[in-house]
């Protein structure tokens, strides 16, 4: 475990850095759920700023 002496002899440790690891490129399942997520809620943000506005 790597650690660190400082001037008064306490140890600074440190926690292990995880495995490094390169991003998959999305499918097309992923790319659709991506875009029904974001449509959702866009529709909900302009439904309650509509709301808001009518209550106000």
């Amino acid at each position: 475990m790597p650690y660190v002496k400082d001037d008064d002899g306490r140890l600074n440790n440190f926690a292990r850095e995880p495995k490094m690891y390169e991003a998959e490129p999305m499918d097309e399942g992923q790319k659709r759920t991506y875009l029904m997520i974001g449509s959702v809620g866009g529709v909900l943000v302009v439904g309650l700023i509509a709301l808001a506005s009518v209550i106000s």
